[in-house]
């Protein structure tokens, strides 16, 4: 068990435009972190295993739901607060945040925000206290990038709808008690639903062999005329706007988490740079190190900055869809490629599970894939800056 030497690393004084709140929250989750993740997460990783014990510390230091109104059980706090528990807990591992991140973007936020108030009195105080936990479908195995395409479908029944159709790749699913789904009406308009464990024919088979997010849970959602209750619907959304807006407080969480794995991995680096000695002296006295390391902190400030602007952009509720594409697709691929430069420096040690740059490198190749691939949100940057729509 390595201890966890991390330190923080902010070159353009960032914190300094954090708030009291802001602050104790990002020293609270980082304590946390290096208390209870960082011990531990290696050898989850090497098992394949989610510990489960990190559900009530996640409850505990206020990760899940942090921007859901205190009446229903949230933190009550802003979009930079909860951007900056996503950034501290991606420091520890990208499946711990996207445990996190499931919980309050994919299925408190469309709660809260799509659901009636009964929907939010019943499943927003057990989801932000951990005693429930959600996950959220919308990826079909034939329908990723394209959601439009689902086949998932509900029919009306007069009292209930019947859904059938399959999900996956689904954070969280394996252990999850609900699961907010979105499928097809009969008009072919896609409707969101809350669907409960235990409801016949809802089944949530795990996904084994992943070289990548191995801390965390992943699944498939399997229904096969499973009966949904009327009050179980989502009512205050009906298209794809509904998911399309859970994916944007998702992303943006990943936009602020990216840059926690990668503050690890040059931290790391760093480190080892001014204690590996070759030729007689640190390899950190070296040019070529130091050029890697300068680009590195280069990079990090650039995205901190990005995610502040942005964090502030969606307080105001002035952020649009096209910014947070922008934002989370530049802070993954800085994450991965300073990832794989740290993995350089470390040389064959950085293989090992001694320091955790190859873990974040394995999980960054999910993050730079899930919630629209990289290329994707290219796409989208690009249709938004020149009006014409590449997609079709």
């Amino acid at each position: 068990m390595s201890k966890d030497r991390y330190q923080y690393h902010d070159y353009y004084l960032m914190d300094e435009l954090l708030t009291d709140e802001h602050r104790l929250v990002q020293s609270s989750v980082r304590d946390w972190v290096k208390k209870e993740v960082s011990p531990i997460v290696e050898e989850a990783c090497q098992k394949a295993e989610f510990p489960k014990q990190w559900i009530k510390g996640l409850a505990e230091i206020g990760a899940f739901g942090p921007y859901i109104p205190a009446e229903y059980g949230g933190g009550g706090m802003d979009q930079i607060a909860y951007g900056i528990i996503m950034q501290e807990l991606e420091r520890g591992d990208s499946g711990l945040r996207s445990t996190a991140s499931v919980q309050s973007s994919l299925v408190m936020y469309p709660i809260y925000t799509y659901g009636s108030e009964e929907q939010r009195k019943k499943y927003l105080p057990k989801l932000a206290s951990g005693e429930m936990m959600g996950c959220f479908g919308l990826t079909e195995p034939d329908h990723g990038s394209n959601p439009n395409g689902m086949i998932s479908n509900i029919k009306d029944k007069g009292d209930h709808f019947v859904l059938n159709g399959a999900k996956m790749w689904i954070s969280n699913a394996p252990f999850a008690d609900i699961a907010v789904v979105w499928a097809k009406d009969e008009a072919g308009i896609v409707r969101g639903m809350i669907v409960e464990r235990g409801m016949k024919g809802f089944t949530t088979p795990e996904t084994h062999g992943k070289w990548s997010l191995r801390a965390s849970a992943t699944g498939e959602l399997v229904f096969d005329n499973v009966i949904i209750p009327k009050e179980n619907i989502l009512p205050n959304v009906k298209g794809l706007k509904g998911p399309l807006g859970c994916l944007n407080s998702a992303r943006y969480g990943i936009s602020w988490g990216a840059i926690g794995a990668a503050l690890d991995c040059y931290d790391s680096a760093l480190r080892y740079s001014q204690e590996r000695i070759q030729f007689g002296r640190p390899i950190g006295g070296f040019q070529l190190t130091q050029k890697k390391l300068a680009e590195m902190i280069t990079e990090i400030t650039k995205a901190q900055m990005l995610t502040w602007r942005l964090g502030v952009l969606k307080n105001e509720n002035r952020a649009t869809p096209a910014q947070i594409s922008m934002a989370k697709r530049n802070n993954v691929n800085m994450a991965l490629q300073i990832a794989r430069e740290a993995r350089q420096i470390h040389g064959g040690m950085g293989i090992t599970g001694e320091y955790p740059i190859m873990r974040h490198m394995m999980n960054l190749e999910s993050v730079i894939t899930y919630e629209g691939t990289h290329d994707i949100h290219l796409l989208i940057t690009g249709m938004d800056v020149t009006g014409f729509n590449a997609f079709e």
